[in-house]
């Protein structure tokens, strides 16, 4: 936590959504999106980093009025929006998505997959209607309720073990939305089956997602540098989770709320006040305004 920022060589911000630019509700808050919308004016980039996807971020990106590449899915895709042009993606195998159903049959937890966009749910094949990545579970509970809530994003009830079987290359995500106590079974289990080839990472106090082998916000993060012309020391990380570390490795510098668990506070170069307090708009309006 003792390196340096010079706000005259900051180029871009990477950001995280939940936790971190978000109040604990969920919500914008007026006093940071306002700072976002003035860091644009005055030629700052802005990276929307997210395990949410596309669909999900999209009404923060546009109350912000940020545009270009973001990091999506925790990295797994990332898009140049608002136009929705896939620029990356890395996808888990399908067997990985007939286990994890296994696994939350078995322990009786909420589980649900991504698909690409603009593949069909029911046949996985193209269909020009499914403009957003499709959001699939087994069944509507109160689970896929606050998910639905949280998000926005419309669930498609089918029977996941036959979306294993699909004509697909693979799936975006798996996610569980459990009871923090059950995590470590759930990721037990996933490792001992896959190993290395999978990663099992939380993303928020309930979710815990299921991504492939080399995803992660920070391997998002440099595809999206990449196509804005940027080089690390030109960017400041911002997140609270422990899918954000692999971002603050890319980063030249990396920043954290009060808010945010121990782990990742440790390994901030910088730690500001809590979201629940628009902590994240103080911080840049002293640094920037």
């Amino acid at each position: 936590m003792n390196k340096k920022i010079d706000p005259a060589k900051i180029k871009a911000l990477a950001i995280d959504l939940d936790g971190t630019t978000l109040l604990p509700d969920t919500t914008l808050g007026e006093r940071t999106c306002l700072c976002i919308q003035k860091l644009l004016s005055q030629g700052m980039q802005i990276i929307i980093s997210t395990g949410r996807a596309i669909e999900a971020s999209e009404r923060f990106r546009s109350a912000m009025g940020v545009k270009g590449p973001m990091v999506f899915f925790n990295g797994a895709e990332v898009a140049d929006v608002p136009q929705g042009k896939i620029l990356y993606t890395n996808l888990i195998n399908l067997d990985v998505i007939d286990y994890g159903t296994d696994i939350a049959r078995e322990l009786g937890v909420h589980y649900q997959v991504y698909l690409q966009a603009g593949l069909s749910p029911e046949t996985g094949k193209p269909d020009p209607n499914q403009k957003w990545e499709a959001l699939l579970i087994e069944k509507y509970g109160e689970e896929a309720e606050f998910y639905y809530k949280h998000t926005g994003i419309k669930p498609v009830v089918t029977d996941l073990k036959k979306t294993a079987t699909l004509p697909i290359k693979g799936c975006i995500k798996g996610m569980y939305v459990a009871d923090p106590s059950l995590h470590d079974e759930i990721r037990k289990r996933m490792y001992a089956r896959f190993g290395d080839n999978i990663q099992v990472l939380r993303s928020y106090p309930t979710f815990l997602e299921v991504i492939n082998k080399g995803v992660s916000k920070g391997e998002g993060l440099k595809v999206a540098l990449q196509h804005r012309g940027l080089k690390p020391e030109e960017v400041i990380a911002f997140g609270d989770e422990e899918n954000d570390l692999s971002m603050f490795e890319v980063a030249g510098f990396s920043a954290a709320p009060e808010s945010a668990r121990a782990a990742i506070k440790e390994a901030a170069d910088v730690v500001y006040g809590s979201n629940a307090e628009e902590g994240l708009a103080a911080y840049l309006e002293n640094m920037f305004f």
